[in-house]
């Protein structure tokens, strides 16, 4: 048995004319907002808001800016000025060495465990309890030791504080 299958599907439907549904609600909004203005607001202050919202109409509905809807664009500009930003420092020493460390055999770059008991399970909740001090900056110098044989390639930087220094 056959089926057809359906190609373009990005492609929306043109509903109204020339237009798709995005497309008309858009439109039909900026000039109803436009439309009111005009009805409500004295001439002379009503022009500046009709042109802001029957601009922002046509460019919702046609505008794209790098290849993506201006709605988005609105959406990435607001989110951008709204949440907190996240600044990160690239140093060349530290990529340098992650290239370094790259290198090396998958065997070799594994943590040592040393093997305390019989049991595979006590094992792995040792290795793990290892890892989560070191991962809060709380492990002294033995643990690293134990469990990271690349402490010569690799210098883990745990706060900001320490990375100022």
């Amino acid at each position: 048995m056959q089926f057809q299958v359906p190609q373009f599907i990005e492609v929306e439907d043109k509903i109204f004319g020339p237009l798709t549904f995005k497309q008309f609600v858009y439109i039909t909004g900026g000039a109803g907002i436009s439309y009111m203005l005009w009805r409500s607001l004295p001439i002379y202050v009503a022009v500046p808001f009709i042109a802001l919202f029957g601009g922002l109409g046509i460019s919702l509905a046609f505008f794209q800016y790098n290849g993506q809807p201006f709605i988005q664009s609105l959406e990435h500009a607001f989110f951008y000025f709204t949440r907190n930003k996240l600044y990160l420092w690239s140093n060349e020493e530290a990529i340098n060495t992650r290239k370094k460390a790259a290198t090396i055999t998958t065997a070799s770059a594994t943590p040592y465990v040393p093997h305390l008991s019989d049991s595979k399970l006590h094992d792995l909740s040792w290795s793990l309890d290892i890892q989560e001090r070191i991962n809060a900056g709380t492990a002294d110098a033995e643990d690293r030791e134990q469990v990271s044989p690349l402490k010569d390639l690799v210098a883990p930087v745990r706060t900001a504080k320490d990375a100022l220094i």
